[in-house]
């Protein structure tokens, strides 16, 4: 089961181009996303109504969308307004439109009820385009549920074992637990670990290296699966005064924005950036950035694929909670509330 009535990212601005199609599927719904004329994103039901071959294997007429099956016309609302072979268009020949926001590079579609659809509920993702922050966009896929990788983005004690040589750091770095939150729609997660190891993809930047560092993980996961990071470190020392104060100095600060968004119930778009804040004049250092954390990221599809497929030979398999897991309990909670709150009146 999935959340209808959230907004999901659907992709990154540049996936849709100005004349053309991206298919893509969310919450087992084939989407058809498209540009009109002013270069608004559309997003339709990518199945024609009359046989449902999808459209975005059609093509383009102005604002207007024809099926190449049987030569069905759409406008830009999925209203049919020509079939050739006939002169009359029923009322009921329509395909189903959802509500698109193109905001900060992310492309986000609202899939439940159209008259629920608040864009005060678009996650903050400025640090995307803010000139101030330089990041790359990037997107993985998975096959498998995505409450398994909400779970992995809901506990880093993982980090020191599965990420030695990217974002890891030490051991003692999971020997520390968060405080966690409960928010409205998601959990808020706060870790401080003081006179620890930088992890391996940003030491090589400041003057980390070979020393120890105050490091920080402040992140809000927000329902349906959007991570908003706050995260860096200040040399060793530092980071109680940093804390208490809300001042940075000499800090190396990154702002993470990830998306993961439901394909089916067992496959998963996962959507990504990691912006910094220093050396922003220097696009080697962001490429080095992205690489390393795209490297963690793969390290952690590998991990998670053999763990569905680990727990797909036993469905009667339970996993078992422990301290560190309070985040992803806690965001299950409030996944469940959202779909309890959607389901019909019995």
């Amino acid at each position: 089961m999935f959340i209808k009535n959230c907004w999901y990212v659907v992709g990154w601005d540049n996936e849709v181009p100005a004349d053309g199609f991206l298919a893509r599927t969310v919450i087992s719904v084939p989407l058809a996303l498209w540009r009109d004329s002013d270069g608004r994103v559309i997003a339709f039901d990518d199945r024609c109504c009359h046989r449902g071959a999808p459209l975005s294997m059609g093509r383009r007429e102005g604002n207007c969308v024809r099926c190449s099956y049987h030569g069905l016309k759409f406008d830009s609302s999925g209203t049919c307004v020509e079939i050739p072979s006939q002169a009359h268009v029923p009322p009921k020949f329509r395909v189903r439109s959802y509500t698109v926001v193109e905001k900060h590079r992310w492309i986000w579609v609202w899939m439940g009820d159209p008259a629920l659809a608040d864009e005060s509920l678009i996650s903050d993702t400025h640090y995307l385009d803010d000139p101030a922050w330089a990041s790359l966009g990037g997107h993985i896929h998975y096959d498998v549920n995505y409450l398994l990788l909400c779970d992995n983005l809901l506990d880093f004690t993982h980090l020191p074992y599965l990420h030695p040589t990217t974002l890891g750091g030490s051991p003692d770095y999971a020997a520390v637990l968060p405080t966690v939150e409960r928010l409205e729609r998601g959990v808020r997660t706060t870790k401080w670990v003081f006179n620890t190891q930088p992890p391996e993809y940003s030491k090589g930047f400041g003057a980390y290296a070979g020393k120890q560092v105050d490091r920080w993980m402040i992140y809000d996961f927000i329902a349906p699966g959007i991570l908003l990071m706050d995260s860096g470190m200040v040399p060793a020392g530092q980071g109680q005064a940093a804390r208490d104060s809300g001042v940075r100095e000499n800090a190396l600060e990154f702002r993470g924005r990830q998306a993961v968004t439901p394909e089916t119930e067992n496959s998963t778009h996962y959507f990504f950036a990691h912006p910094h804040n220093f050396l922003i004049d220097q696009p080697e250092v962001t490429r080095a950035i992205m690489k390393n954390i795209a490297i963690a990221f793969e390290e952690d599809r590998g991990i998670i694929t053999a763990q569905a497929r680990n727990m797909a030979l036993d469905p009667d398999f339970k996993m078992l909670p422990m301290a560190a897991d309070l985040g992803l309990t806690q965001f299950r909670r409030v996944v469940q509330q959202l779909l309890d709150a959607e389901a019909p009146a019995p």
